[in-house]
Protein backbone atom coordinates (compact mmCIF):
# COMPACT_ATOMS: atom_id res chain seq x y z
CA UNK A 1 0.00 0.00 0.00
CA UNK A 2 1.04 3.90 -0.59
CA UNK A 3 -0.29 7.00 -0.34
CA UNK A 4 0.89 10.65 -0.91
CA UNK A 5 0.42 13.04 1.82
CA UNK A 6 0.08 16.43 1.17
CA UNK A 7 -0.29 19.87 3.21
CA UNK A 8 -0.98 23.70 2.53
CA UNK A 9 1.89 25.63 3.31
CA UNK A 10 3.64 28.69 2.55
CA UNK A 11 0.70 30.97 3.69
CA UNK A 12 1.96 33.21 5.86
CA UNK A 13 2.57 36.91 4.77
CA UNK A 14 4.75 39.37 5.71
CA UNK A 15 5.68 39.69 9.66
CA UNK A 16 2.54 37.32 9.86
CA UNK A 17 2.71 33.60 10.48
CA UNK A 18 0.69 30.62 10.00
CA UNK A 19 1.56 27.31 10.57
CA UNK A 20 4.94 25.70 11.28
CA UNK A 21 6.15 24.91 7.20
CA UNK A 22 9.41 23.38 8.60
CA UNK A 23 7.77 20.58 10.54
CA UNK A 24 5.30 19.85 8.24
CA UNK A 25 7.78 19.53 5.50
CA UNK A 26 9.46 16.85 7.61
CA UNK A 27 6.42 15.03 7.75
CA UNK A 28 4.54 15.31 3.91
CA UNK A 29 5.59 13.86 0.67
CA UNK A 30 3.81 17.04 -1.69
CA UNK A 31 3.32 20.71 -0.39
CA UNK A 32 0.91 22.61 -1.95
CA UNK A 33 2.37 25.93 -1.85
CA UNK A 34 0.28 29.21 -1.92
CA UNK A 35 1.06 31.63 -4.65
CA UNK A 36 0.57 34.97 -3.57
CA UNK A 37 -3.32 35.33 -4.22
CA UNK A 38 -5.02 34.40 -1.09
CA UNK A 39 -1.62 34.22 1.20
CA UNK A 40 2.12 34.15 0.79
CA UNK A 41 4.43 36.81 -0.15
CA UNK A 42 7.42 36.92 -2.18
CA UNK A 43 9.76 36.23 0.26
CA UNK A 44 7.80 33.25 2.19
CA UNK A 45 7.40 31.39 -1.19
CA UNK A 46 11.03 31.63 -1.84
CA UNK A 47 11.94 30.00 1.60
CA UNK A 48 8.65 27.59 1.45
CA UNK A 49 10.16 26.44 -2.13
CA UNK A 50 13.75 26.24 -0.95
CA UNK A 51 12.96 24.24 2.23
CA UNK A 52 10.86 22.10 0.59
CA UNK A 53 13.82 21.21 -2.36
CA UNK A 54 15.79 20.41 0.81
CA UNK A 55 13.82 17.71 1.70
CA UNK A 56 12.84 16.29 -1.21
CA UNK A 57 9.45 17.47 -1.21
CA UNK A 58 7.48 17.32 -4.15
CA UNK A 59 6.11 20.93 -5.00
CA UNK A 60 2.50 21.76 -6.10
CA UNK A 61 0.94 25.08 -7.40
CA UNK A 62 -1.96 26.20 -4.71
CA UNK A 63 -3.91 28.78 -7.39
CA UNK A 64 -6.60 30.68 -5.62
CA UNK A 65 -8.93 33.67 -6.24
CA UNK A 66 -6.67 37.13 -5.83
CA UNK A 67 -8.29 37.45 -2.28
CA UNK A 68 -5.69 37.92 0.60
CA UNK A 69 -8.78 39.37 3.06
CA UNK A 70 -10.63 36.61 3.01
CA UNK A 71 -8.02 33.93 2.65
CA UNK A 72 -9.00 32.32 -0.48
CA UNK A 73 -12.26 31.01 0.85
CA UNK A 74 -14.92 33.58 -0.39
CA UNK A 75 -16.18 32.71 -3.96
CA UNK A 76 -15.24 35.02 -6.79
CA UNK A 77 -17.71 35.11 -9.36
CA UNK A 78 -14.61 36.35 -11.95
CA UNK A 79 -14.46 36.21 -15.49
CA UNK A 80 -13.43 32.88 -16.77
CA UNK A 81 -10.92 34.56 -19.03
CA UNK A 82 -9.64 36.27 -16.07
CA UNK A 83 -9.60 33.33 -14.01
CA UNK A 84 -7.37 32.02 -16.66
CA UNK A 85 -4.90 34.13 -17.05
CA UNK A 86 -4.79 34.44 -12.88
CA UNK A 87 -3.66 30.75 -12.79
CA UNK A 88 -1.20 31.34 -15.40
CA UNK A 89 0.21 34.42 -13.39
CA UNK A 90 -0.05 32.07 -10.37
CA UNK A 91 1.70 29.62 -11.73
CA UNK A 92 4.62 31.73 -13.51
CA UNK A 93 5.39 33.19 -9.76
CA UNK A 94 6.20 29.85 -8.36
CA UNK A 95 7.46 27.99 -11.30
CA UNK A 96 10.30 31.07 -10.93
CA UNK A 97 10.96 30.39 -7.13
CA UNK A 98 11.26 26.64 -7.89
CA UNK A 99 14.00 27.15 -10.68
CA UNK A 100 16.20 29.12 -8.68
CA UNK A 101 15.55 26.26 -5.87
CA UNK A 102 16.54 23.90 -8.25
CA UNK A 103 13.13 22.48 -8.86
CA UNK A 104 9.74 23.07 -10.40
CA UNK A 105 5.97 22.52 -10.02
CA UNK A 106 5.06 19.49 -10.27
CA UNK A 107 0.64 19.57 -9.99
CA UNK A 108 -1.66 21.85 -9.26
CA UNK A 109 -4.26 22.29 -6.39
CA UNK A 110 -6.86 25.05 -6.05
CA UNK A 111 -7.39 26.55 -2.77
CA UNK A 112 -10.63 26.99 -0.82
CA UNK A 113 -13.54 28.54 -2.62
CA UNK A 114 -12.01 27.79 -5.80
CA UNK A 115 -11.35 24.52 -4.94
CA UNK A 116 -15.03 23.56 -4.37
CA UNK A 117 -16.17 26.24 -7.03
CA UNK A 118 -14.36 24.49 -9.87
CA UNK A 119 -15.95 21.17 -8.33
CA UNK A 120 -19.84 22.63 -9.24
CA UNK A 121 -19.00 25.63 -11.48
CA UNK A 122 -18.65 24.50 -15.25
CA UNK A 123 -16.91 28.34 -16.72
CA UNK A 124 -14.54 28.13 -13.91
CA UNK A 125 -13.71 24.79 -14.27
CA UNK A 126 -13.13 24.88 -17.90
CA UNK A 127 -10.84 27.92 -17.24
CA UNK A 128 -9.20 26.17 -14.92
CA UNK A 129 -8.02 23.24 -17.41
CA UNK A 130 -7.51 25.78 -19.94
CA UNK A 131 -4.78 27.22 -17.87
CA UNK A 132 -3.10 24.37 -17.20
CA UNK A 133 -3.23 22.88 -20.63
CA UNK A 134 -1.89 25.94 -22.33
CA UNK A 135 0.90 26.11 -19.07
CA UNK A 136 1.49 21.90 -19.56
CA UNK A 137 -1.01 19.54 -20.07
CA UNK A 138 1.16 17.02 -18.43
CA UNK A 139 0.56 18.49 -14.95
CA UNK A 140 -1.45 16.54 -12.74
CA UNK A 141 -4.76 18.01 -11.14
CA UNK A 142 -5.16 17.07 -7.40
CA UNK A 143 -8.47 17.25 -6.50
CA UNK A 144 -11.83 15.31 -4.87
CA UNK A 145 -12.67 12.71 -7.14
CA UNK A 146 -16.32 12.77 -8.77
CA UNK A 147 -15.72 16.48 -8.56
CA UNK A 148 -17.39 18.30 -11.65
CA UNK A 149 -13.37 19.85 -12.85
CA UNK A 150 -12.35 16.10 -12.22
CA UNK A 151 -14.68 14.54 -14.73
CA UNK A 152 -14.21 17.86 -17.23
CA UNK A 153 -10.44 16.83 -17.18
CA UNK A 154 -11.24 13.51 -17.61
CA UNK A 155 -12.67 14.48 -21.29
CA UNK A 156 -9.47 16.10 -21.80
CA UNK A 157 -5.35 15.77 -21.26
CA UNK A 158 -5.13 16.63 -18.15
CA UNK A 159 -4.67 13.93 -15.25
CA UNK A 160 -6.83 13.83 -12.09
CA UNK A 161 -5.38 12.79 -8.64
CA UNK A 162 -7.87 11.78 -5.99
CA UNK A 163 -7.36 13.58 -3.12
CA UNK A 164 -9.25 13.24 0.77
CA UNK A 165 -9.06 15.29 3.66
CA UNK A 166 -7.74 13.69 6.89
CA UNK A 167 -9.23 16.36 9.38
CA UNK A 168 -12.73 16.95 7.31
CA UNK A 169 -15.79 15.39 7.95
CA UNK A 170 -18.25 13.64 5.40
CA UNK A 171 -21.44 14.05 3.76
CA UNK A 172 -23.06 10.83 2.84
CA UNK A 173 -22.53 11.59 -0.61
CA UNK A 174 -18.97 11.78 -0.39
CA UNK A 175 -18.69 16.00 -0.61
CA UNK A 176 -16.77 18.03 2.81
CA UNK A 177 -19.05 19.28 5.44
CA UNK A 178 -19.33 22.57 4.70
CA UNK A 179 -17.18 25.03 7.44
CA UNK A 180 -19.81 26.45 9.20
CA UNK A 181 -21.59 23.29 10.15
CA UNK A 182 -21.20 20.98 12.81
CA UNK A 183 -18.95 18.40 11.92
CA UNK A 184 -16.56 20.11 9.49
CA UNK A 185 -13.43 20.05 10.58
CA UNK A 186 -11.68 17.11 13.18
CA UNK A 187 -9.69 17.96 15.86
CA UNK A 188 -8.83 14.71 17.19
CA UNK A 189 -5.52 13.40 15.58
CA UNK A 190 -5.70 9.94 16.59
CA UNK A 191 -9.32 9.51 15.83
CA UNK A 192 -8.52 11.17 12.29
CA UNK A 193 -5.27 8.78 11.78
CA UNK A 194 -7.52 5.90 12.42
CA UNK A 195 -9.97 7.46 9.76
CA UNK A 196 -7.04 7.66 7.28
CA UNK A 197 -5.42 4.27 8.14
CA UNK A 198 -9.17 2.86 7.32
CA UNK A 199 -9.38 4.88 4.19
CA UNK A 200 -6.06 3.47 3.09
CA UNK A 201 -6.83 -0.28 3.67
CA UNK A 202 -10.77 -0.53 2.97
CA UNK A 203 -11.51 2.71 0.75
CA UNK A 204 -14.03 4.02 3.08
CA UNK A 205 -14.29 6.87 5.38
CA UNK A 206 -17.12 7.49 7.63
CA UNK A 207 -19.76 10.14 7.22
CA UNK A 208 -21.06 12.70 9.74
CA UNK A 209 -24.77 10.36 9.96
CA UNK A 210 -22.47 7.49 10.73
CA UNK A 211 -22.97 6.13 7.18
CA UNK A 212 -19.85 4.42 5.24
CA UNK A 213 -18.40 6.62 2.31
CA UNK A 214 -16.55 5.09 -0.83
CA UNK A 215 -13.38 6.80 -1.11
CA UNK A 216 -10.42 5.78 -3.57
CA UNK A 217 -7.89 8.29 -3.16
CA UNK A 218 -4.36 8.72 -4.00
CA UNK A 219 -3.55 11.59 -1.77
CA UNK A 220 -4.49 12.63 2.13
CA UNK A 221 -4.44 16.11 3.19
CA UNK A 222 -3.81 16.90 5.89
CA UNK A 223 -3.97 21.20 6.67
CA UNK A 224 -0.96 23.25 7.27
CA UNK A 225 -2.85 26.06 8.95
CA UNK A 226 -5.17 24.13 11.66
CA UNK A 227 -4.79 24.77 15.21
CA UNK A 228 -2.84 21.81 16.41
CA UNK A 229 -1.61 20.98 12.39
CA UNK A 230 1.42 19.25 13.06
CA UNK A 231 0.29 16.91 15.79
CA UNK A 232 -2.58 15.56 13.09
CA UNK A 233 -0.05 15.34 10.59
CA UNK A 234 2.44 13.42 12.49
CA UNK A 235 -0.16 11.23 14.38
CA UNK A 236 -1.51 10.48 10.20
CA UNK A 237 1.66 9.99 8.86
CA UNK A 238 2.94 7.80 12.21
CA UNK A 239 -0.37 5.13 11.29
CA UNK A 240 0.17 4.70 8.25
CA UNK A 241 3.19 3.93 8.42
CA UNK A 242 3.02 1.68 11.78
CA UNK A 243 -0.15 -0.23 9.45
CA UNK A 244 2.64 -1.00 6.40
CA UNK A 245 2.00 2.14 4.25
CA UNK A 246 4.17 3.55 2.13
CA UNK A 247 4.38 7.39 2.08
CA UNK A 248 5.39 9.00 -1.21
CA UNK A 249 4.81 11.60 -3.69
CA UNK A 250 2.04 10.78 -6.62
CA UNK A 251 4.37 13.84 -8.57
CA UNK A 252 8.05 13.82 -9.48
Amino acid sequence: MRIDLNADLGESFGTWTLGDDDVMLDLVTSANVACGFHAGDARTLERTVAAAAARGVVIGAQVAYRDLAGFGRRFVDVDPADLEADVLYQLGALEAMCRVAGTRVAYLKPHGALYHAVGRHEGQARALLRAMSRYDVSLPLLHQAGSLVSGLAQEGEVQVVAEAFADRGYLPDGTLVPRLEDGAVLHDPQAVAARMVRLVRDGLVEAVDGSDVAVQVASICTHGDSPGAVAMARAVRSALEDDGVELAAFAG
